[in-house]
């Protein structure tokens, strides 16, 4: 698989760019699609979730891109997947904070691509292992994560917890950074280019564990 990253810019302007890269996944941060406001979408005021479709077609590849999304006055953190023309879904950021002007989303989903299963992590969800476990447990190859300004050593901490925690892939382009991370919890990219390529092979590894625990009586009972 064949992931570029375009950690500045829009969706629109890199369609518009002469020169684009042959890959499998297109991922942009929360600058590629920015603000969309659904109503005007509907309407046909704007076409932004368009272009990232249309860009889809004609690259031949997924596109992933963030955008912070306005349904009726309602804010999201939201992560817009495309293929071959057409938008395969939004996930939406789940966990939101009280000092956040933005709402707590919508449900987890893995999407069905060409490439392989792909599981959308968005924003601050990086914090919370128990996303990229539900992901994986929902049978995601590689983790996508869109984050904002990523400038400390918090998301890149959480995002090798989260590889090794559920022992898939993640990805995560966010401002000026595109950062990659192992099941092994080793980051196999980090880089401040402006653009940039990584190509990997996606594997499946398991491993049985067993736990002991007390509770659940063997003895059969009568009394319910």
């Amino acid at each position: 698989m064949k992931v570029h990253f375009v950690t500045e810019g829009s969706v629109g302007a890199y369609g518009d760019a002469p020169r684009k890269e042959e890959c499998d996944v297109l991922l942009f941060g929360f600058g590629g699609l920015g603000e969309v406001d659904y109503c005007r979408e509907l309407a046909g005021e704007t076409q932004k979730l368009e272009d990232a479709a249309i860009l889809s077609r004609e690259l031949h590849c997924v596109v992933i891109a963030g955008a912070y999304t306005d349904s009726c006055g309602m804010r999201y953190k939201s992560a817009v997947i495309a293929e071959k023309g057409r938008i395969l879904g939004v996930a939406d950021m789940l966990h939101a904070t009280e000092e956040e002007d933005f709402k707590s989303g919508a449900h987890l989903k893995v999407y069905e691509t060409s490439v392989g299963k792909l599981g959308l992590c968005v924003g601050e969800d990086l914090y919370y292992p128990s996303v990229a476990e539900t992901l994986a447990l929902c049978d995601a190859d590689v983790i996508f994560n869109v984050f904002g300004g990523a400038e400390d050593f918090a998301p890149q901490l959480m995002m090798r917890a989260c590889a090794f925690c559920s022992g898939v892939p993640v990805c995560m382009c966010a401002e000026g950074i595109a950062q990659i991370a192992f099941p092994d919890g080793e980051v196999a990219l980090r880089t401040a280019k402006r653009e940039c390529d990584f190509a990997f092979t996606p594997s499946r590894e398991y491993r049985l564990t067993t736990v002991r625990s007390r509770g659940l009586a063997r003895r059969k009972r009568e009394d319910y």
